[in-house]
């Protein structure tokens, strides 16, 4: 599954505002700093942090499924591995315990339980 990807409303609405500043004067300034080139590049600069962080997030989902494919794949391998061990030593055998199976003269069976009925009198 992968991440949802962030979008801002605030860069939309502040992008709407630049086009329409530049209809009034692209050069405009309004005292204090405040002027179209000043805003332009805050709004190029949330517009890249927001690109990269879309690109990490997409970088991610992929090391993601790498992992877990590679999870699998070694499952089964590790499985193999003891299966092979079980073949050549023995599924009863100290070296198929130090593999980290289970040896078959150690597993519990399951005791079944019979059921007891009880009665009560009213």
């Amino acid at each position: 599954m992968s991440r949802r990807k962030r979008t801002s409303r605030i860069l939309d609405k502040a992008e709407m505002r630049l086009a329409s500043i530049k209809a009034i004067s692209p050069a405009l300034d309004v005292g204090e700093g405040l002027t179209v080139t000043d805003y332009t590049e805050k709004i190029e600069k949330m517009r890249q942090l927001l690109e990269a962080y879309n690109t990490t997030l997409s970088n991610i989902d992929a090391l993601l499924t790498q992992i877990v494919e590679n999870e699998e794949h070694l499952a089964d391998y590790s499985e193999n591995v003891l299966r092979g061990i079980a073949y050549k030593f023995g599924n009863n055998s100290h070296e198929y315990q130090m593999a980290g199976g289970t040896r078959k003269s150690d597993r519990k069976r399951a005791m079944r339980q019979s059921m007891v009925l009880t009665t009560t009198s009213s």
